[in-house]
């Protein structure tokens, strides 16, 4: 495995509540609207993409294969935007802690099952003990997140 691959992962888990915090902001900025601000992220997005496959040299004819694209591969982009708006739209309800744990804990269920049954291409790997033990953790995790400070109350 490349080494730069864990701590990239890592700088990309801490961008997420930075991205949902500035984009709650933006939110404010233009009238309270998770779907303006989500629309506005993706258009630096898109633009900040276009320039990097520029700089890169990037080879844009292989975007000529689009039209033979299954309709449910376009389905990334509305699933980011989902992501982005929801973001958005829940950071100040929930705050960032809550909302992530709940997403991490989504993510994490959800990717044992893609890794077990290989959906979508993506390479097998067991669910073994152990990686059942680290679900079990990330979800009391979750559950410490979010009612750690009711524990011992009464």
């Amino acid at each position: 495995m490349n080494s730069l691959y864990l701590p990239l992962a890592f700088v990309i888990g801490i961008v997420i509540p930075l991205q949902a915090a500035i984009n709650n902001q933006l939110k404010m900025l233009i009238g309270g609207s998770p779907i303006m601000a989500a629309l506005v992220s993706f258009l630096v997005g898109a633009v900040t993409l276009a320039i990097a496959a520029l700089l890169t040299g990037q080879r844009w004819l292989g975007l000529a294969a689009l039209p033979k694209a299954e309709w449910w591969m376009l389905t990334g982009g509305m699933l980011g935007a989902l992501f982005v708006f929801g973001t958005t739209l829940l950071a100040p309800r929930l705050g960032v802690a809550v909302m992530l744990s709940l997403i991490i804990a989504g993510q994490v269920c959800a990717s044992l099952l893609f890794d077990r049954y290989g959906w979508l291409g993506m390479p097998l790997k067991e669910i073994n003990s152990w990686r059942l033990l680290g679900a079990a953790l990330v979800i009391a995790g979750v559950l410490l997140v979010n009612l750690g400070d009711k524990i011992g109350k009464a």
